[in-house]
């Protein structure tokens, strides 16, 4: 059962949106192997102003990020190792919107000529579960719970399936984290149970498909993940289209290709 394999969670707060330019603020390592989870926390001065939009969502300044902050390399440093350490012991890293995470953390990587995660991790496979691409493949046709809140945000995942949700602690990376690989083991529990014993919130919702992932072991479910993302990126792009003929979504899944980014 891929939900009870001991996990380690992951989750940013950074100072924009986009992933080939912004820097990480703050992150969360959160090893969930042990008897008791293991939260390893980080405050980066990132280099760069931090926009008061950012601030408005994660709560950190650019002065106190100078006054309080690590050198932004360190940081970076320690982040990635502290995942490669827990992936080569077989942990899966697990976070909503995963491929947005490992993307910037490989930027910044690159971008202090630091080494990337994949080639810190000795031949071990990085596993990765995604709680945004796992709950739109289960519950496809869930409808939004209000026209403010995305029917994909990690609250409205919280409140699916029915996890309190602390509005003054989120958005921080740590909750965040910790949220996300509760949702994960929601959905793995619902995948291993029959559909009579789901709770009513779950069970009467159009055609749910949980059951496609019972029985799959870590690396059938990362392939699987692959293509959703990939299909459902597609089916985004193509509703972009019906208003801009040139809309792209970014398939690529668990992080875009260094590559296809490089100038």
């Amino acid at each position: 059962m891929w939900h009870k394999t001991p996990m380690v969670a992951f989750d940013l707060e950074t100072t924009g949106v986009d992933v080939e330019a912004d820097r990480i603020v703050t992150a969360a390592v959160i090893d969930l192997a042990g008897e008791k989870r293991l939260t390893l926390e980080w405050l980066a001065d990132p280099g760069i102003e931090i926009p008061e939009g950012a601030t408005a969502v994660h709560g950190i300044t650019t002065e106190h990020a100078r006054e309080k902050g690590e050198r932004a390399p360190v940081v970076v440093d320690q982040i990635a190792e502290s995942l490669a350490v827990r992936v080569q012991l077989g942990s899966p890293v697990v976070g909503h919107n995963v491929p947005y995470d490992l993307t910037l953390l490989d930027r910044e990587l690159r971008r202090y000529e630091l080494v990337p995660l994949q080639d810190r991790l000795d031949g071990a496979p990085l596993h990765v579960i995604d709680t945004r691409v796992l709950d739109q493949h289960c519950l496809p046709y869930r409808k939004r719970v209000s026209e403010t809140q995305g029917a994909r945000q990690l609250i409205t995942l919280a409140q699916v399936y029915s996890l309190p949700w602390d509005a003054e602690a989120a958005h921080g990376c740590s909750y965040d984290a910790l949220i996300a690989a509760r949702i994960a083991y929601r959905i793995g529990t619902l995948a291993h149970t029959p559909r009579a014993q789901w709770p009513q919130t779950i069970r009467f919702n159009r055609r749910p498909r949980f059951h496609e992932l019972d029985g799959l072991d870590l690396a059938q479910l990362h392939e699987l993940q692959i293509t959703l993302a990939a299909e459902q990126a597609a089916g985004l792009q193509e509703h972009f289209r019906k208003t801009n003929p040139d809309a792209v979504v970014d398939g690529s899944w668990p992080l875009r290709p260094w590559e296809a980014n490089r100038v």
